[in-house]
């Protein structure tokens, strides 16, 4: 692969950083940034190399560096080694600067607020007002004339037919002037932001959104596809998740795998909060007619764990695009009216009712997954909450860097809890290791969990 120096300067934001800032970014110990900046930068770089194995993107560039200049003309980077796929005739695609310098300006930002103290992170309300001014900082919440804004959710390893099926519905969103939010990799979430920029072109809608929502410890592994045009990166997967619901105003669900799961057993805990019970949320299942099975299933474990309160907060249509599209416009007249009525804003949905135990960041280690309470004695709103954090432990597993280490150390995570709830999660497992939805299609799969059944 072919390795290029480059220095680049941001464009538009962050054109000046501080000394202590630049000191932090240049700091390769503990307290420093320089490690998660690197990471961050390589997945950025890397966009469409074709690989979620974070380890081995790292290993392929252990040359890599990054260098922090402060010059009377502002910023600049001078990039060692970087990939060459990044640029064009020696020029960094411009796309993908934008993308850099977005993390650098949520990196910085994040990490400045929360040291000086101005973030509150030991209480609900306070972690809300920390994603909200995460998302301000990144521009992401200029007023909409109207909730305008569909995150859409689904697998970055899927097959062409889901990603053909995924373009199509983000086409028939496009058309109906909406905007598109994912997180920002490749399969189910570029799929529909290709799709929604052709539809935009079509009724000409110079100004379409192609949001991407992020974190540092799943970027490698999804790296921002060129579609995206504002990024943005949350400390953490949780506050990522919270970001998604604060910020869309519906929600398309597309085939994936145990990640894709994790998404909808957290907006699922949400809505499922008494507090939460009238409030509009559309959210729609869906893919092409082959896919039927992967939503079948977990549509089957839904009932069998959630039961028919959980079930009745989403539809599931397949095969249909436009039926997808029309049901979302319509949601969307109803959030616009609920919206309205309670002078909520459009831009950032603050009655939405978010526990602590759904904002607290959930460590994939051996003991913590060991000690998940995986039973219905707490209600079925907290059996959600920890259904989401086994989910999340697997995907450390599969792809992220410190849960696949810990599972090389260690073996794999042991997962318990009542045994007619642990059966109903072995199966829909099996079914999606079955189905390659585990890791990318060639790729012999090795579990890193173990179900145990009491």
């Amino acid at each position: 692969m072919e390795k290029i120096n480059a220095e680049v300067r941001p464009e538009g934001s962050l054109e000046i950083l501080s000394k202590k800032e630049i000191a932090r970014l240049s700091d390769t110990g503990a307290g420093g940034l320089y490690s998660l900046f690197r990471v961050c930068a390589l997945a950025v770089l890397n966009a469409g190399a074709g690989t979620d194995d974070t380890r081995q993107i790292l290993e392929m560039n252990r040359d890599f560096a990054v260098e922090f200049i402060q010059e009377h003309r502002g910023l600049k980077l001078a990039l060692k080694n970087a990939p060459g796929h990044a640029f064009v005739d020696g020029k960094m695609i411009r796309g993908i600067r934008e993308h850099l310098f977005a993390v650098l300006r949520d990196l910085v930002y994040t990490a400045g607020q929360i040291r000086t103290g101005v973030f509150d992170l030991t209480s609900s309300a306070g972690i809300t007002d920390t994603i909200f001014h995460i998302l301000r900082n990144a521009n992401l919440l200029d007023p909409p004339t109207a909730p305008n804004m569909v995150v859409c959710w689904g697998g970055h390893a899927i097959s062409r037919e889901e990603y053909d099926y995924s373009k199509q519905v983000g086409y028939h969103l496009g058309l109906r002037g909406l905007n598109v939010c994912t997180g920002c990799g490749p399969g189910a979430m570029k799929g529909p932001m290709k799709g929604a920029a052709i539809g935009h072109a079509k009724q000409r809608i110079q100004a379409g959104k192609y949001v991407g929502i992020t974190e540092p410890t799943i970027i490698a592994a999804e790296s921002p596809n060129p579609i995206v045009n504002q990024l943005v990166i949350m400390p953490d997967m949780e506050k990522r998740l919270e970001a998604f619901v604060r910020f869309g105003h519906a929600m398309v669900v597309f085939p994936g795998g145990v990640g894709t799961a994790e998404e909808i057993l957290f907006l699922l805990g949400i809505l499922l909060h008494p507090d939460n019970k009238d409030l509009p949320f559309p959210l729609i299942l869906t893919g092409p007619a082959a896919s039927s099975d992967y939503f079948t299933r977990i549509d089957r474990f839904i009932d069998a764990t959630l039961g028919d309160q959980a079930r009745s907060r989403y539809t599931i249509i397949m095969d249909d695009p436009i039926t997808v599209a029309r049901t979302v416009n319509v949601g969307l007249r109803g959030i616009e009216a609920d919206r309205r009525g309670h002078n909520d804003a459009f831009a950032y949905n603050w009655r939405l009712r978010i526990d602590r135990a759904y904002q607290q960041p959930f460590s994939a280690t051996h003991d913590n997954m060991g000690n998940l309470e995986i039973s219905k004695a707490g209600g079925i709103h907290y059996l959600a909450v920890n259904l989401r954090r086994a989910f999340s432990g697997i995907v450390a597993g599969n792809v992220r860097e410190e849960g696949i280490r810990a599972v090389e150390q260690h073996g794999p995570f042991a997962i318990h809890g009542d045994r007619a709830i642990m059966e109903q999660l072995d199966a829909l497992l099996a079914a999606f290791v079955q189905q390659n939805r585990m890791k990318l299609p060639g790729k012999r799969y090795e579990p890193c969990y173990r179900i145990i059944l009491y």
